[in-house]
């Protein structure tokens, strides 16, 4: 390593040598295999990911099989990982990749932000950690890090950035970029937390102001999630063995995937009255009989989701069309689905 690196980019390095996890894409420089694990990891933790990013390079070994398939296979094989947008993202740039760059991820910076999904942290992830070519990432870990670092206050948001790169670049080395890049974020992720920081242990806490004033409790600021709340009613529907699900519209939250019938309660509505509206609005069917069958509790960025959970009979049940299916119990697993519709599909395969 050489003498003339920065003192913390020597002790980073040093420590995360000594200390980095044993996770399945640091096992690999091909720039496929690290883009997709990038791209899970966004709003994702890092165990949650392992088996789905094993099970998608399995399914899916080059980006030439991603671009072949079709999207419901994709958002089938990314159902429970949220964000769809990031898997319709994946398949659009696969195509591309595979039609204009000759199957091979580019290792361009201008061409990899033209591609769907490629923003400012993962075009320097791919280029960094598969690559090894000079550029900056910054991503909640890598913030967080240089805020405490640098004894920066407030919010630890994009406007923060510009004061971060420019301190980044400093700290960069000319070669081993991967290691580098790689450490800042372990770093962020096991020592630099977010709370309740493991100081004592942390390899460049001499070089840390924050530490040195006694700040890096506060420093960057916390921002107060606000959740709201909603409740909705949903109808599990059988008829001679198959029970019907339908499609939500191509655009907006969750769009493409299938889900039971049923909708949001407004204000002061019980469970069994949203149904009965609900399944009326949306596919003209009579709620003869509603029995409770579980609820379930959902959690996205903004919102808590209840679903009540109900077995109906109805009179005036609609035929199928593209967008709404009559399906086997043991073929609605096929379909992708939103994290709550696939726990009713899971309750239902056990009471089988």
């Amino acid at each position: 390593m050489s003498r003339n690196l920065p003192a913390f980019t020597k002790q980073l390095m040093v420590w995360y040598r000594k200390n980095a996890r044993d996770l399945p894409w640091r096992h690999t420089r091909d720039p496929y295999k690290i883009w997709i694990s990038e791209i899970m990891l966004q709003q994702t933790t890092v165990n949650a990911v392992i088996p789905y990013y094993q099970k998608w390079i399995k399914r899916f070994p080059t980006v030439e099989n991603v671009a072949r398939a079709n999207e419901t296979t994709i958002l089938k094989m990314w159902q429970g990982l949220g964000y769809y947008s990031r898997a319709r993202n994946i398949h659009k740039s696969a195509k591309i990749i595979t039609k204009e760059f000759h199957k091979k991820v580019p290792h361009d910076s201008d061409a990899l932000r033209r591609l769907p999904g490629f923003g400012p942290y993962t075009v320097g992830a791919v280029l960094s950690i598969a690559f090894d070519i000079r550029y900056p990432i910054i991503d909640a870990n890598v913030r967080r890090v240089l805020m405490r670092t640098l004894g920066m206050e407030g919010l630890a948001d994009t406007t923060q950035d510009k004061a971060i790169l420019k301190h980044l670049n400093t700290l960069l080395p000319f070669k081993d970029i991967s290691v580098f890049n790689q450490a800042l974020m372990e770093l962020g992720a096991l020592i630099c937390s977010s709370q309740s920081p493991a100081c004592l242990l942390c390899p460049v806490k001499t070089l840390c102001r924050a530490y040195k004033l006694g700040k890096q409790e506060i420093i960057p600021q916390t921002k107060k999630k606000q959740i709201k709340e909603i409740h909705a009613a949903i109808a599990v529907i059988e008829h001679k063995g198959r029970y019907l699900i339908q499609q939500r519209p191509n655009k907006g939250l969750l769009a493409n995937l299938w889900e039971f019938p049923g909708g949001k309660l407004e204000a002061g509505e019980k469970p069994v009255t949203a149904l009965k509206r609900e399944v009326k609005e949306e596919i003209q069917a009579d709620v003869k009989t509603a029995k409770f069958l579980m609820k379930v509790v959902h959690y996205y960025t903004q919102f808590k989701v209840n679903l009540h959970v109900y077995r109906c009979q109805c009179d005036n049940l609609p035929k199928e069309t593209k967008s709404m299916k009559w399906v086997n119990l043991q073929k609605l697993d096929q379909f992708p689905m939103p994290s709550g519709s696939a726990k009713i599909v899971d309750k239902l395969l056990q009471m089988v």
